[in-house]
């Protein structure tokens, strides 16, 4: 039996919650998880005062409710499967390295920032960035894939090393920002000045897109490693066509700040 946490009722304040992972409640007796401790505003609680504990500490958890008011679910998790039903609030599945967060709403600011592995699924949207750096760190998303099946907001992928960041709908603006390496795929689209200050990496898109000024149209190609990764967004769960997997693409090159070293990918437009 699966173990379930129910919230009884939304936070009056926000609540960080990092013991919402399956490693601190993989075996766990359900009077030990009731004790666990967490931040409700500014005060200590336990997670027996908000919670209802149910079924057994395995390391498939459940967690229902609305959780837009809760913080850090799933963070730095390394095993096993973390199910939201419902929204959950910022920085969920930050610094996770393994075994897989499903989000079953929309997933706040920070979703998946600093990942090391493991895999994000968002099935609604999700905010600003998504897979992001945090101030003062090097880099942001390190390895892991994220998924998204609605939109996602400013700044994806910003400061991106390593990984797949694949998003159904629109991104916003400034994906990839100062990006490193890895991919992110929008299939709905990109908003202004994405890839600005990026080093390496592809930033891929299914919609008509403008690069920065400082990217340099290089050539109209299929992309030999482009179709396995769309292919495996497609057995993950988004509608990637025969169209994208089979198609050409205008790649751009830039950021020219940056030696030219990552590349914009956009399908192209067979209308024209």
């Amino acid at each position: 039996m699966t173990l379930t946490l129910t919230l009884r009722e939304p936070p009056a304040l926000p609540l960080q919650a990092e013991v919402l992972t399956p490693d601190r409640l993989a075996g766990a007796r359900r009077t030990e998880i009731e004790a666990l401790e967490v931040w409700h505003g500014n005060e200590r609680a336990q997670l027996g005062e908000l919670f209802d504990v149910s079924g057994d500490g395995d390391d498939d958890v459940r967690v229902e409710g609305d959780l837009s008011r809760v913080k850090l679910v799933g963070a730095a998790m390394s095993t096993g499967r973390l199910t939201v039903a419902g929204p959950v609030g910022m920085h969920a599945g930050t610094g996770m390295t393994g075994g897989e967060l499903q989000v079953e709403g929309d997933a706040g600011d920070w979703a998946g920032a600093g990942m090391l592995g493991g895999r994000l699924v968002v099935r609604g949207s999700a905010g600003r960035q998504l897979g992001g750096v945090y101030a003062g760190d090097r880099a942001g998303m390190r390895g892991g894939e994220i998924v998204v099946h609605g939109d996602a907001g400013e700044q994806a992928g910003a400061g991106l090393r390593r990984g797949l960041i694949g998003v159904a709908g629109r991104v916003g603006a400034a994906a990839g920002l100062r990006m490193l390496a890895g991919t992110i795929v929008a299939l709905g689209g990109l908003g202004a000045r994405a890839g600005a200050g990026m080093r390496r990496g592809s930033i891929v898109t299914m919609a008509p897109a403008t690069p920065p000024a400082t990217f340099i149209f290089a050539c109209t190609y299929r992309p030999p490693f482009l179709a396995l990764y769309l292919r495996r967004l497609r057995a993950l769960g988004l509608a990637v066509s025969d169209e994208q997997l089979d198609g050409r693409y205008d790649r751009w090159s830039g950021d020219g700040l940056e030696l030219c070293r990552g590349e914009i990918l956009i399908l192209e437009d067979r209308r024209a």
